[in-house]
């Protein structure tokens, strides 16, 4: 199998879908790795590695595209992108569909063969190409919540961990999955007084032995979600659905009761967002808006930010995967069940029931069926 990996164009989108020891363990399995000039360079991984590792270094994405059975991305694609896909072409990234209708169709029109990373899942649950840019994306926000409170980037102007004699900030982390659950070691460990809210208590006792008490926790509901949100600082949205557009858990009237100056960093705006205000997703460039006074942190690709840490996480993940694709091909999907729950648009068919009850579209599963004699 040929497997291309173009350069991320996405702003600020710094990692790379593999590095020279992924390409290196792709060749060695009889395979044809082509990967765009300088694709590596936000990772700071050079050219010149990925040659030595027997990959192909082309200048051109369009002929990455044009020459490759599998692309392997990071983030979705973007217009420019899509026009570049073939028919029957495997896709193989973050992608992100419940809330993006128009690139769920274009996907459905190309009739590209689209495994999504935030939705491979084993039977035994879990998802295990989600978890290392969950654990970045958590550890992440609140160094970044820190930063937007300072005075001169507009927040409070209060540090997180206090001082002898002075208060540490409040924190409250809606959500105590992998995001709630790093987001809650740092800010620990930065003194603050932290707040998780989860739907599941065994989920909430869990948290509470492994934090030693050092943490608040509470069922989440919209009466515990108000009350907190008055008390704020930093409020930290770490809401997962997998593969569905995330519940909007922060109301706006919640919003508009938070303190003038406090921040919201919503990790989960990549599936819609949880918190209601957050209504358009962010770039590196320009990261925040305010509403009602708050500052919005809504960056879709916080993890492209410590892209040198965060591609290597990535590759450690999804490599295995990778490599059963490529010698499998489609029978992959057969043979391993977390392949075929990770599959969301098959030879114009939409196979992911959450985007489609997202997206309004038709799903169905009978073109994958037959092929593959399910």
């Amino acid at each position: 199998m040929t497997i291309g990996v173009p350069k991320e164009i996405k702003n600020n989108e710094n990692r790379v879908a593999l590095t020279p020891s992924g390409a290196y363990t792709l060749v060695n399995n009889g395979h044809t790795v082509l990967v765009e000039k300088s694709a590596g360079m936000g990772s700071g991984i050079e050219d010149a590695e990925y040659a030595a590792a027997g990959a192909v270094m082309i200048a051109d994405p369009a002929e990455i595209f044009a020459k490759s059975d599998m692309i392997m991305k990071v983030k979705e694609p973007l217009k420019n992108e899509c026009a570049l896909f073939k028919p029957g072409q495997l896709l193989f990234t973050y992608l992100h569909l419940a809330p993006n209708t128009p690139l769920t169709q274009t996907l459905l029109d190309k009739k590209v063969t689209a495994i999504a990373y935030e939705t491979v899942e084993p039977p035994t649950g879990g998802l295990p190409l989600l978890l290392p840019m969950s654990e970045v994306a958590g550890r992440m926000s609140i160094q970044i919540g820190a930063a937007f409170l300072q005075k001169y980037n507009g927040g409070r102007g209060v540090l997180l961990g206090g001082v002898p004699g002075v208060l540490p900030a409040e924190v409250l982390i809606v959500g105590g999955g992998i995001v709630g659950m790093n987001a809650a070691k740092v800010a620990v460990g930065m003194g603050a007084n932290v707040t998780v809210l989860d739907i599941s208590k065994s989920r909430l006792a869990y948290l509470d032995d492994i934090f030693g008490g050092r943490i608040n926790t509470l069922i989440c509901n919209d009466y515990n979600v108000a009350e907190m949100c008055k008390k704020a600082d930093l409020l930290i949205g770490a809401v997962l659905v997998a593969g569905a557009r995330a519940p909007k858990i922060v109301k706006e009237k919640m919003v508009k009761t938070m303190k003038p100056g406090s921040v919201i960093v919503d990790v989960a705006v990549d599936q819609g967002g949880c918190v209601e205000t957050i209504d358009c997703i962010t770039t590196h460039d320009s990261p925040t808006y305010e509403r009602h006074g708050v500052i919005h942190y809504a960056v879709a690709n916080m993890p492209g930010a410590v892209p040198r840490t965060s591609t290597y996480a990535l590759e450690s993940a999804t490599l295995p995967y990778a490599i059963r694709l490529a010698n499998e091909g489609l029978n992959a999907l057969k043979i391993c069940p977390d392949l075929l729950a990770g599959l969301n648009t098959y030879a114009g068919e939409l196979t992911s029931k959450p985007v489609a009850e997202a997206t309004g579209l038709p799903y169905s599963m009978a073109a994958i069926t037959k092929d593959l004699g399910l």
